[in-house]
């Protein structure tokens, strides 16, 4: 009764940590950052005036602007995203729940978190992160692969059939989730380490040397971190399981 106990209460906590590995997988929110980097001037307007003594007085008129739009980027594993929202949007609000402009421009992000070049490739400025941006998207595939494999062998070993085949699967879901964990921890080096404001603006950033950019972890890397405790405690108990059936033989 015990097993059976600890079997299911294993199986929902596997289940529910590789639904988030696959979220995060499919989603693109791991990246959500906006600029204020836009075609945006202080217009000024100069007048002449004439006093009573016939002398012109120039007079310099500062013309009062709106805010300059923010520029807001979401990116994953599949779509680099950018469009325009007012200063007041929320990034991550903007992202997900979306009232989004026609004026947005996806396109295709393999290999993030490093580097989506969109002119010269390989682009100057980020062909040296190469290597790294290979580790990130390996461990990321490698991670659902694992969990995977150990889902499907712990279907097979349900009805108790073979103390093997939980240890086994107990092992690919530890697997999976040191995985998903190595990997979260390169993308949080490359967020507080590397140079990502340089990332966002890209060639832009050459006509804003001093434009403000916010970057935030999205709601993608939260769900695949909430997933990696799942998944390790799921393989735990299905290699204690497997342990607990081998001794009662």
């Amino acid at each position: 009764m015990r097993v059976g106990a600890a079997t299911l209460a294993g199986g929902i906590f596997g289940i529910v940590g590789t639904l988030c590995f696959f979220v995060a997988f499919a989603t693109d929110y791991w990246l959500v950052a906006s600029d204020d980097c836009g075609p945006y001037t202080w217009p000024t307007k100069t007048t002449l005036i004439t006093d009573a003594n016939g002398t012109e007085i120039q007079s310099v008129e500062t013309v009062t602007a709106s805010p300059p739009p923010l520029t807001l980027h979401h990116e994953g594993f599949f779509w680099r995203c950018v469009f325009q929202v007012e200063p007041t949007t929320h990034a991550v609000l903007a992202t997900l729940f979306t009232n989004q402009p026609e004026s947005k421009v996806c396109i295709h992000g393999y290999l993030f978190p490093l580097p989506v070049a969109l002119g010269q490739v390989p682009h100057p400025s980020y062909d040296t992160a190469a290597v790294f941006r290979g580790f990130w998207t390996v461990l990321l595939v490698l991670g659902l692969v694992a969990a995977l494999t150990g889902g499907l062998l712990l279907v097979c070993g349900v009805p108790f059939i073979s103390h093997r085949l939980y240890k086994l699967g107990g092992a690919f879901l530890i697997i999976a989730a040191c995985l998903i964990l190595f990997m979260l921890l390169l993308y949080v080096l490359w967020m507080e380490v590397m140079e990502v404001k340089r990332y966002v603006l890209q060639e832009r950033g050459e006509a804003c040397p001093h434009a403000q950019v916010s970057v935030l972890y999205g709601l993608s890397f939260m769900v695949a971190a909430a997933g990696v405790p799942l998944e390790l405690i799921s393989g735990m108990v299905f290699m204690l399981v497997g342990r607990a059936l081998y001794s009662s033989k």
